[in-house]
């Protein structure tokens, strides 16, 4: 067997058929590479208990215990068996649980002082944590007794004072992974080290295989430190190389330079706004007018808190590119905010033309409706701001692609639809990328390679990341920051309401509702789901239910809408809004909601990102645990765009214990969008830290945590610019490169998925 085909030896080959096959369909783990790269998530001490009062509800956990005390209850006159068996740490207790055929074995070998290894999902029943029909391994014999065979394996596989803890699932226990481990371990002797000779000795670490030796057997706690080190170094570093690779390649490429011509349409735009630029909105800009002018490609993410005005920013490149006889294009993820962007976008020009006459309405061609199309006049100079998504009428689509092609158009704010091999630009010189939705480099590059020459790339994320998530996540793109909210934002007042225990905090935000509209203001409503007959089980939400919120399907849009109606908002103007409405109602109720014809607005999360209605002051979240923390931030967002206070409700049935209630707590507490991000990638586990569509990726860091690993982060994306820079081809590094190939095929790599 060569020293490559050793970890990609099937699971099936060495660990038979049924054991192979729980591996792959429930932890994603189908070589014996993948199964040395499935780390221990913890160790415990052979002489030390699990703590068992910091046990998290309703997830699968492995705790070392032991018992003090067991007995069979019997109920249904007798017919019914059941075994209650308390453990203990010394300190806290933990129930477990057995029933009927399942008493047998256990009420047999669970005796008092017996110590053992349990796995199972913690739930509540009478007030306290317990384990129903978990599964043990004993870890002891019983007092007095000597050791049978399955006894004496069990200690002697665990043999070491440090027990490995696995990431496990109900049908397959941390302690048969461990000795699955034990079949494939030495394999690990045939392991690839990816990190070059002079890398790894100036930086002390240990050889690959000693570390993956280490990892899942350490005899002390420094070789767990050592290996950890180690592994953490592989997965920065190889994942930095393929990003230092892709901007590279980036730097290779040609450009035109894009300087905007003094006293066009950005100089008339910045000298009639209403009001003065942030600090750091003039920055930002000042470091996209510099990447805009030269011959490569600018590559730049701009990030910043709710409401710091991105759009501005975004906006004001825009027009410069106009000036310097090109055109721009905005790609939004969805129609709902393609058109919101375009409304958002005409309003700071119809404001304008309203007010000094910059803008004038363009002339209306046939079939076109009004709103599609809107030209920028100053000076005798003009452009038009057109709108392009897929539900569009055939005459607007056809007006729309003929003044892209023939440059009429300067910007164009669109969907996937504007990807289309149909759709020519006249000179394509900047895409603008709202990333908050998912779209991966292969969208972006489709778009991009529509320009003569790359255009320049900026593209927005809709919720402050931290920076080693940039460095990754985001890790080929240059980074602006905006920190600076514009002047006259009001600060927002954020609650939890724990409906199921106490219903009448409920009605008092119905009433808080009632208030705000009563003093003149609007408000939100979001539900998770549409409610209608296509949505799917689970809804929009993207949370998985937890604790007592798992017997319902999550809260409706349609469904509450109606109950508001008729209850405790009857007499208000409530209309609904989700993504399945035709485009034409859709924008017809953000329009009248916008001019105050609508007093509540019950939506799914379209409304997340580009809404701007600086009326609305309150927004109440429905089943707020289904959603996640960056989430919960943006759609509060909503509010508190005018000079009146915000009040942001988050409504939930999660148990108080549950790590739903503390996700609501930790957006409860701050509006610091930085401080929420980083809360929301300790509260995820640690495989969705980047993102769900980053498969590749994601199953590559198992030891790596982007939260705590800024420095080694950071030190891997300078060690890795070095080795490209030196050596654009890896040609005098196979084993980089093998390790790069395993890492992202070369289609992921080119196209790497961004969270």
């Amino acid at each position: 067997m060569d020293r490559v085909s050793a970890f990609d030896e099937p699971l099936k080959k060495l660990l038979g058929g049924a054991t192979a096959k729980v591996m792959a369909d429930h932890l994603d783990l189908h070589t014996v590479g993948d199964l040395l790269h499935h780390y221990p998530r913890r160790y415990e001490e052979r002489g030390r208990l699990t703590a068992l009062t910091d046990l998290p509800l309703d997830e699968h956990v492995t705790v070392v215990a032991q018992v003090a005390e067991a007995r069979v209850l019997t109920f249904n006159n007798g017919r019914g068996r059941r075994l209650e068996v308390t453990l203990t740490d010394g300190s806290g207790r933990l129930q477990l649980v057995f029933f009927g055929h399942g008493v047998h074995k256990p009420h047999k070998e669970l005796l008092p002082g017996r110590r053992a290894m349990f796995a199972g999902k913690v739930s509540v029943f009478n007030r306290k944590m317990q384990l129903a029909h978990p599964t043990y391994q004993l870890l002891d014999t019983g007092p007095g007794e000597g050791a049978g065979d399955g006894d004496r394996e069990a200690v002697d596989a665990f043999a070491g004072r440090l027990l490995p803890i696995y990431p496990a699932c109900k049908q397959l226990d941390s302690w048969r992974i461990a000795k699955a481990v034990d079949t494939v371990l030495p394999s690990a002797r045939e392991a690839v080290d990816p990190l070059p000779a002079a890398l790894r000795e100036g930086r002390g670490f240990a050889p690959l295989p000693e570390a993956l030796l280490k990892v899942h057997r350490p005899q002390t706690k420094a070789d767990i430190a050592l290996a950890r080190d180690r592994l953490k170094w592989d997965e920065a570093f190889v994942l930095q190389v393929a990003l230092a690779r892709r901007r590279y390649a980036d730097t290779q490429l040609p450009a035109v330079a894009r300087r905007p011509a003094p006293g066009g349409l950005l100089d008339a735009f910045d000298a009639k706004l209403p009001f003065t630029l942030t600090d750091g909105q003039q920055k930002v800009s000042g470091e996209i007018f510099d990447d805009l002018a030269t011959e490569h490609p600018m590559h730049r993410l701009l990030q910043g808190e709710v409401g710091s005005g991105k759009t501005m920013v975004a906006l004001r490149a825009m027009l410069g590119v106009v000036d310097a006889g090109g055109q721009a294009a905005m790609l939004a993820p969805t129609e709902v905010l393609a058109q919101q962007h375009h409304r958002s976008i005409t309003e700071m020009m119809g404001e304008l033309a309203e007010n000094w006459g910059l803008w004038r309405e363009a002339p209306r061609q046939e079939g076109r409706r009004s709103g599609d199309g809107r030209a920028l006049g100053g000076s005798g100079q003009g452009t038009k701001v057109v709108l392009l998504t897929g539900s569009m009428g055939v005459a607007a689509r056809r007006q729309a692609l003929l003044d892209l092609v023939t440059g009429e158009a300067g910007i164009v704010i669109g969907t996937h639809a504007l990807i289309e091999d149909k759709v020519k630009f006249h000179d394509l010189g900047l895409v603008v990328v709202d990333e908050q939705h998912r779209f991966g480099v292969e969208q972006r590059d489709a778009l991009r390679s529509k320009g003569k020459q790359p255009p320049h790339l900026l593209v927005m994320t809709a919720t402050p990341i931290p920076r080693t998530v940039a460095m990754t996540v985001f890790g080929d793109l240059e980074t602006s920051v905006l920190d600076q909210l514009p002047a006259g934002r009001s600060p927002i007042a954020s609650h939890v309401v724990p409906a199921k225990d106490k219903p009448h905090f409920l009605a008092r935000a119905w009433e808080r509702v009632r208030e705000e509209v009563e003093n003149g203001h609007q408000a939100y409503v979001v539900c998770p789901r549409i409610g209608d007959d296509e949505d799917e089980p689970g809804g929009k939400g993207g949370k998985a239910p937890e604790g007592d919120a798992e017997k319902r399907p999550p809260l409706a849009v349609l469904a509450i809408a109606e109950q508001l109606s008729e209850g405790p908002l009857a007499g208000l103007r409530v209309e609904v809004l989700h993504g399945r409405m035709p485009p034409e109602d859709k924008d017809d109720v953000m329009r009248r909601f916008a001019a105050g014809e609508v007093d509540v607005l019950v939506a799914t999360t379209v409304i997340e990102v580009g809404v701007n209605v600086p009326n609305a002051t309150a927004m109440v979240i429905m089943d707020a645990d289904r959603f996640g923390v960056s989430q919960l931030h943006q759609l509060r967002g909503r509010v508190g765009r005018g000079s009146a206070p915000g009040l942001c409700l988050l409504v939930s049935e999660a148990h108080e214990a549950s790590p739903a209630r503390a996700r609501l707590s930790a957006v409860a507490a701050t509006l610091d969008g930085f401080e929420l991000s980083r809360i929301d990638l300790e509260q995820r586990r640690e495989g969705d830290v980047l993102g769900q569509a980053q498969s590749g990726v994601r199953s590559s860091l198992r030891m790596l945590t982007v939260i705590d690993d800024e420095e080694v982060i950071a030190a891997a994306r300078e060690e890795a610019v070095a080795v490209v820079a030196a050596d654009p081809g890896l040609e005098h590094l196979p084993e980089l490169r093998t390790a790069l190939d395993a890492l992202l095929d070369k289609e992921r790599e080119q196209y790497l998925d961004k969270g």
